[in-house]
């Protein structure tokens, strides 16, 4: 079959004959989870635009006609809160058509984990500050379903990967493990079948020392096995490199 036949045509008429097709915003809106006094909390922005007056929102931007959807999302992070070291994952894009009251805005959804007590956010704009994930009924944009799509995702996650694990700081307890499972999932645990699921994982290390200046009686420290500890570095890295 010869090229005639086939009708090939340049990028520049395909681009002149669907010119509306070409004029849609791509924007990238981050989920950054954190985890504090057995609280799941997302961090959240107060909206600077006028339809959304008095209402918060996630953190977000349009992606520059010269970047990648991860690297934007990488640049939004770092941007806003001076963090570059955090686990970060794709997970949906929302296309709906009035999300956006400025025109048509296609949003990828990311979600990040952060220890909350390692990590000193940049808190130098319109309120930004953690929210607990509870308490929020109504964010600004379709932000409440992304937040909801991402939390789903994290749920999906918590028991087949160790993902949660950049939630909590390098040594901690079972408690403390169950209690932040707990947090995520929004149920109570049963101690001893929780213990039994983690253990057969063996995702953990018992690091030979024991609680200190608890209310409760010392637990056993453990920590994430430096093998994926390497997995989720490198998801961090090759996101960082594209």
């Amino acid at each position: 079959m010869t090229e005639k036949e086939l009708r090939l045509k340049t990028a520049e008429i395909e681009k002149i004959s669907h010119l509306d097709y070409f004029n849609i915003g791509i924007s990238v809106d981050c989920v950054i989870f954190g985890y504090d006094e057995k609280d799941l909390k997302v961090l959240l922005i107060k909206s600077d635009l006028e339809e959304f007056e008095g209402l918060y929102s996630l953190l977000g931007d349009l992606v520059k006609p010269d970047e990648d959807l991860d690297t934007a999302s990488y640049r939004i992070l770092k941007e806003r809160t001076g963090l570059d070291d955090v686990y970060l994952e794709q997970v949906h894009a929302f296309g709906g058509l009035n999300r956006h009251p400025s025109g048509r805005v296609i949003t990828v959804a990311y979600y990040s984990l952060v220890d909350i007590k390692n990590h000193r956010l940049r808190v130098d704009s319109n309120e930004l500050h953690w929210h607990s994930v509870q308490t929020i009924k109504n964010l600004a944009f379709d932000h409440k379903l992304i937040l909801d799509t991402c939390l789903a995702r994290l749920q999906q996650q918590v028991m087949d990967y160790p993902v949660i694990f950049n939630l909590l700081p390098e040594k901690f307890s079972l408690r403390e493990l169950q209690e932040l499972y707990e947090a995520i999932l929004g149920v109570e645990l049963d101690r001893r079948n929780f213990r039994k699921k983690i253990a057969l994982k063996d995702w953990l290390v018992d690091t030979k020392e024991m609680e200190e200046n608890v209310p409760h009686r010392p637990g056993k420290l453990h920590r994430l096995r430096s093998e994926y500890k390497k997995k989720n570095a490198q998801k961090r890295s090759a996101l960082i490199s594209m």
